[in-house]
């Protein structure tokens, strides 16, 4: 799947070894004059990408059936993106704040909590992504990640889009989705260090409530980091994001990487108006 300025094209290889496209226009959360201002932006643009990946995961697993017609139930999309976030939220915030709560005295002060609360969340995500990384269909997955990242690296060097050539470009980008769910742990981690653990209620929902923001003050930085990714000191605070990227992007055959690069030339010509 590869996201233009104004489409998103998703490409998937056929059982029968073809390769099947798909390009659709973004349709943006916010309206235009709002969608460029900073924090904004990060929630839309989440908000978006979600909709976006469910999509093109559906429409992923109709090829793979053989039944390219099927069409897209809105309702069960919506119903997979709720459960998808409350899901995220219970495991990544929720799980790492009850055991905070439970250890509160033997830990003896709220930024000891605060602190060992976001440790955990951190502790929970990385050995998330590196067992579900352990999975063949998953690993399948970030093998058509690392492709993503490699074409998308050849397209932004105005090098030709042949497999020969991209495969000699690395898999890990600084725009990775990857590097977005670090960064939100990491500042997660510091927003709730010095915030007050009392009254409880205050405690669950702030976990809840300033997710949003989190998210926006993640986008805006992985967003400087990819911007500013030649000054070296940039480069030294993107490099935790970019070593991730070893475990969620894996090394990708030549037919992964044809199916990609026919992703960002569907979504080149659908940008240019000639799909």
């Amino acid at each position: 799947m590869i996201r233009g300025r104004r489409n998103v094209c998703v490409a998937v290889r056929r059982p029968d070894g073809t390769i099947a496209h798909r390009c659709e226009p973004l349709e943006p959360f916010l309206p235009e004059p709002l969608r460029s201002v900073p924090l904004l932006r990060g929630v839309s643009g989440l908000v978006e990408t979600l909709a976006i990946g469910m999509r093109a995961l559906a429409y992923s697993a109709s090829v793979g059936a053989k039944d390219e017609s099927q069409e897209i139930d809105s309702n069960s999309l919506a119903i997979a993106v709720i459960f998808s976030l409350a899901f995220a939220l219970a495991l990544f915030f929720g799980v790492p704040l009850v055991v905070s709560v439970v250890l509160e005295d033997a830990l003896g002060s709220d930024l000891a909590s605060n602190l060992f609360e976001g440790l955990t969340r951190l502790g929970i995500f990385l050995g998330y992504v590196y067992m579900i990384g352990r999975m063949p269909r998953i690993r399948r997955l970030f093998m058509y990640h690392g492709a993503e990242h490699m074409v998308v690296h050849a397209q932004e060097e105005s090098e030709p889009l042949d497999v020969a050539v991209v495969r000699n470009h690395p898999k890990a980008h600084p725009r990775c989705g990857t590097a977005f769910l670090l960064t939100i742990m990491v500042t997660a981690l510091a927003a709730f260090a010095f915030i007050g653990r009392d009254p409880l209620w205050w405690l669950v929902t702030s976990r809840i409530v300033l997710v949003p923001v989190i998210a926006a003050i993640a986008y805006e930085a992985v967003r400087f980091t990819s911007t500013h990714y030649d000054n070296p000191l940039v480069r030294i605070l993107a490099a935790p994001n970019m070593a991730l990227q070893a475990v969620t992007t894996s090394e990708p055959y030549d037919d992964q990487i044809e199916v990609a690069i026919a992703a960002i030339e569907l979504t080149i010509e659908a940008d240019e108006g000639v799909a």
